[in-house]
């Protein structure tokens, strides 16, 4: 079995607080991406400071990025990250209120969406008569 870590051991020690617990579960992404950070830089096999000199950072820095109450992920670390630990960021903004949807789903990445106005400006052009 893999030697717990300090954080492991406080984490486990501070959910036993059902105050602790329940702003735990509350405290939303920040402490998701912290986590899941930790867990597959474990999975990996990788401590901090191994980490930290395949991203060319301070083992400090990797510290703060699983840190739960670090709230300064920037996107171009979450990518440098997950390319090192063989993940993939992806980023999901939600309505807060489920009445509030987006009238079409989202597409993927890199793909180009032909909006009406698109396809009107298109056909425009090509009926447009060419000097």
């Amino acid at each position: 079995m893999k030697k717990k870590t300090n954080f492991d051991l406080h984490l486990e020690a501070q959910l036993r607080d059902p105050n602790f617990a329940e702003r735990f579960k509350r405290a939303g992404e920040a402490w998701d991406v912290a986590l899941q950070i930790a867990v597959l830089r474990e999975k990996a096999g990788l401590s901090q400071k191994d980490l930290a000199r395949k991203l060319k950072t301070s083992q400090q820095q990797v510290s703060r990025l699983e840190s739960p109450s670090y709230e300064g992920h920037s996107l171009s670390m979450l990518r440098r990250v997950a390319q090192e630990l063989h993940a993939r960021v992806r980023v999901v903004l939600e309505p807060q209120d489920a009445a509030d949807h987006v009238a079409e789903p989202p597409a993927l990445y890199g793909a180009k969406r032909r909006s009406a106005t698109n396809r009107a400006a298109r056909s425009w052009r090509a009926k447009k008569p060419r000097n």
